[in-house]
């Protein structure tokens, strides 16, 4: 098994997680925070936006099984790449949406399929997300692992309210 990783800032990382944790070949999901100016940071010093990090899942995946071009449709199939005030209801600095690249291939996969996806957006829009350099990865707390599968009811609610933002925003 040859196992990589990547790094994907969507919004809350409690909606980030189900998306890449229910295919085969995706090895594990975890919460955490990269990108900010804080050693060791906390859910709550993250939250207040102030410490430069966004809540970032981190994909370790099987190469054999599943390319990194398929994370980027699962990534961009779930957050709205031209919001650079957060996602959905969830606004703020921390959840701005961002691709952490861990190598050269992963850097010129993901300009490459941004490009591709600027021709297909409205041209008053631009991609917001941004693709940079992985920097220290910090895993969030306990609590805030798998939450869909620990906090079913709570994640069903941050869905819905997900898809009232974005059917508010789409009219």
């Amino acid at each position: 098994m040859n196992i990589n990783k990547a790094y994907f800032a969507g919004g809350c990382f409690w909606c980030m997680v189900k998306p890449f944790d229910t295919f085969e070949g995706i090895e594990q999901v975890t919460s955490g925070y990269m990108g900010g100016h804080v050693d060791n940071p906390t859910y709550e010093q993250v939250k207040t936006g102030e410490t430069g990090h966004l809540e970032t899942v981190e994909v370790e995946y099987d190469v054999a099984l599943f390319s990194y071009h398929k994370l980027l449709e699962i990534f961009f199939s779930v957050i709205d790449p031209t919001d650079s005030e957060g996602q959905y209801q969830d606004r703020g600095s921390q959840y701005r949406t961002a691709i952490f690249y861990t190598n050269e291939d992963q850097k010129e996969v993901a300009e490459t399929y941004i490009e591709k996806m600027k021709q297909t957006i409205d041209k008053d829009k631009a991609i917001a997300t941004k693709i940079l350099p992985a920097t220290s990865f910090y895993k969030a707390e306990t609590e805030h692992q798998n939450f869909y599968k620990k906090n079913p009811e709570r994640y069903a609610e941050e869905q819905k309210q997900r898809e009232a933002y974005a059917n508010k925003m789409n009219k």
